[in-house]
């Protein structure tokens, strides 16, 4: 099997160390990818510094130009991107689909906003020491910058800190998952045939210890994570003076209001918050918090949906959910589960796996102090516990370490204030699961969730700084 090129500082190059890349299907190799030692990255960041003189200059119709090229590409490359992304990750086909259209959706609005980027003029005279004095704020990249990516999205969470980059003039310098490098190699051959300066992108596959050098290198100017909690928020502490963007974990809540409710729309859209992707989301429906007065038709309505999906091959058409990404983690959801169990959980469904394909698995009677409850169990579980008032689903989605998303479904617009001004997470989404997001939205969250917001305009912002130039019109 030929091995497949890192892409460093505007050339494709190979290196003695690779990373296989594993099937979670069926665990058979994909590809070999060459591995960047610290030797490429700090050719990477040297040639980004370089490289930012001339990106900093670049006219917004150039900058345009190039996300234009990368949005025409995608869709020529879509299908093969999406086979890719499934071989690499195990989601199923028609959620690889989904996550390439969502990626060049990203590109699309990175390319509107490049022409937004706006600053401000104002007369400064606000004291008699300040008369015929004139401020002009413009705004400039901020630097290099350094992006690390997960393996649950690794396209689009990819191009939601290039595309930024790109808009704003910044050089990048992008770790993909080990696990899932092949889609942000193939986005970089996109990227490649553009007049983007040579040095201004660079994909680097790496392990933990080189990349650490994208962390405490002074000559990045910012860093921007998506990962677990544990791992960001070391990272923020010792990333020195550089800006910390952080997208973190969840354990996101739903709430089910009293009342009526189209009950297809509430458990389709619970069963894919759910199940979607193996649960392997940070905004996945993890903990639902029904009202007692609709509890029951819940429940059954929810165990027969669940129970239909289908469960296997994932470049079968058919198929809703594939596999976990590795053993490790799904040694670890069926731990999880059988410590509920232990402690009293009921399971209503599901608890099944034969190696990494697991069952999409629905408890209750969940104690509040397992792993299932307060940790976010990245995988195909779910937790239903009812509530006897509106105000009780609020404390409960609070009582968590995290704050990302939480859903709300009400037919009662006192409701849905209620819970937005009362929960404490970075959205809220009324009628529709925590899952929904939207790529040009201000996305994040609180607490152990994060720092900072993504959706390109959002990320733009902190790759950006103002600079003020005051002058004197009397002169």
């Amino acid at each position: 099997m030929p091995v497949t090129p890192l892409y460093l500082a505007g050339t494709f190059q190979k290196t003695d160390e690779t990373i296989d890349v594993i099937s979670p299907f069926d665990g058979k190799k994909v590809a070999d990818v060459s591995q960047a030692g610290s030797k490429e990255i700090d050719i990477a960041i040297e040639r980004a510094v370089s490289a930012l003189e001339e990106t900093r200059r670049m006219e917004p119709v150039e900058r345009k130009r190039i996300l234009d090229h990368i949005v025409m590409r995608l869709k020529e490359r879509s299908e093969e991107c999406a086979e890719m992304l499934t071989s690499e990750n195990g989601k199923t086909i028609n959620e690889s689909r989904g996550e390439v259209s969502r990626a060049i959706s990203t590109f699309e609005v990175a390319a509107c906003e490049t022409w937004s980027i706006d600053g401000e003029a104002y007369d400064a005279g606000i004291t008699e020491a300040a008369k015929g004095r004139r401020i002009l704020v413009r705004k400039f990249p901020v630097g290099v910058v350094a992006g690390i990516a997960p393996f649950n999205f690794p396209l689009n969470l990819a191009a939601h800190k290039i595309a930024p980059a790109i808009a704003t003039g910044c050089p990048m310098i992008l770790k993909p998952a080990r696990k899932t490098p092949l889609s942000c190699l193939l986005l970089s051959e996109i990227i490649d045939e553009t007049d983007l300066p040579k040095g201004a992108f660079s994909c680097l596959p790496c392990d933990r210890e080189a990349g650490q050098k994208l962390v405490e290198d002074e000559r990045i100017a910012l860093l921007s994570f998506t990962g677990s909690p544990a791992v960001g928020w070391k990272m923020k502490r010792e990333a020195g003076k550089k800006k910390v963007v952080l997208e973190l974990g969840g354990n996101a809540g739903l709430i089910i209001d009293e009342g009526d409710h189209d009950w297809d729309l509430v458990i389709g859209r619970i069963v894919i918050g759910a199940f979607y992707q193996c649960g392997q989301s940070c905004i996945s429906v993890q903990r639902i918090f029904c009202h007692e007065a609709v509890y029951d038709e819940c429940k059954k309505r929810l165990i027969k949906a669940t129970e239909a999906l289908v469960v296997g091959d994932p470049l079968h058409e058919d198929t809703f959910m594939g596999p976990i990404i590795d053993q490790k983690n799904a040694d670890r959801i069926m731990e999880w589960i059988g410590e509920a169990v232990s402690k009293g959980a009921t399971i209503l469904t599901g608890h099944k796996a034969q190696g990494t394909m697991l069952t999409p698995t629905i408890l209750e009677n969940v104690d509040r102090t397992v792993s299932l409850s307060k940790e976010e169990v990245f995988g195909p579980v779910v937790i239903l516990e009812p509530i006897t008032s509106l105000s009780e689903g609020i404390s409960k989605v609070n009582d968590s370490v995290f704050g990302l998303q939480v859903g709300l479904f009400s037919n009662k617009f006192d409701s849905i204030q209620a819970v937005f001004n009362g929960v404490h997470v970075g959205g809220v989404v009324a009628n529709d699961i925590p899952s929904y997001r939207v790529d040009h939205m201000p996305y994040g969250g609180i607490k152990d969730s994060g720092l900072g917001r993504e959706g390109v305009r959002y990320a733009m912002d902190d790759m950006l700084e103002e600079k003020a130039l005051i002058y004197f019109s009397g002169y």
